[in-house]
């Protein structure tokens, strides 16, 4: 997951903002729906965050208060830091997060969530629950057309091909995950959710 990420830094928001290869992409509704998640997250008061999976920065922009970025990716990171330069990030490991208990008020992840087995997402939770008491989820939402968990097949701009884990959420169900909470988004592309 590290070298797809790495090697997909500088292409990862024409996901977000519909350039490159996801140009012909039938989404209807999309822009609607990243413009009202962008509102949901601008809209957390502010706090000490933690952007766990923080990737090109385009949600970590939107955090308010003191907000940390990390990431295993460096490449991602120079992106971010360009695109959030009041935040500061730091390169690292998301299942053993480098900070004390308690050091944040918020963990907020974006689209990693649903790319951890199972074994990753009981660490990831324990660590995210070490080193804060509320953690924002976003990710993508279960709709039709999509298995709520599958392999895919990820093809970047320079030809080169990932295969890669995901699954997708209602939020009812991620909020059943992560032990109950409240949901910030139920769309047809998103889910948000605060536990």
């Amino acid at each position: 997951m590290k070298a797809y990420y790495e090697a997909r830094a500088r292409e990862y928001d024409d996901w977000w903002l519909g350039g490159g290869r996801f140009r012909e992409r039938d989404r209807p509704g999309w822009f609607r729906e990243v413009s009202t998640l962008l509102g949901v997250v601008a809209s957390l008061p502010p706090a000490r965050t933690l952007d766990v999976a923080c990737g090109s920065g385009f949600l970590t922009r939107h955090l308010h208060g003191e907000v940390v970025g990390l990431d295993q990716s460096p490449t991602m990171l120079e992106v971010a830091a360009a695109q959030a330069p009041s935040a500061r990030f730091l390169e690292g490991d998301a299942l053993s997060l480098p900070f004390a208990d308690g050091a944040f008020e918020r963990l907020f992840t974006g689209h990693f969530y649903g790319h951890l087995e199972q074994p990753e997402r009981t660490r990831f939770l324990a660590e995210a629950r070490r080193v804060a008491r509320e953690l924002v989820v976003v990710d993508s939402a279960l709709r039709e057309g999509v298995r709520p968990e599958e392999r895919q097949e990820r093809i970047l701009d320079d030809g080169s091909r990932w295969e890669v884990y995901k699954r997708y959420f209602s939020a009812e169900r991620l909020l059943e995950e992560l032990g109950g909470g409240e949901t910030l988004l139920a769309g047809t592309w998103f889910t948000a959710v605060r536990a």
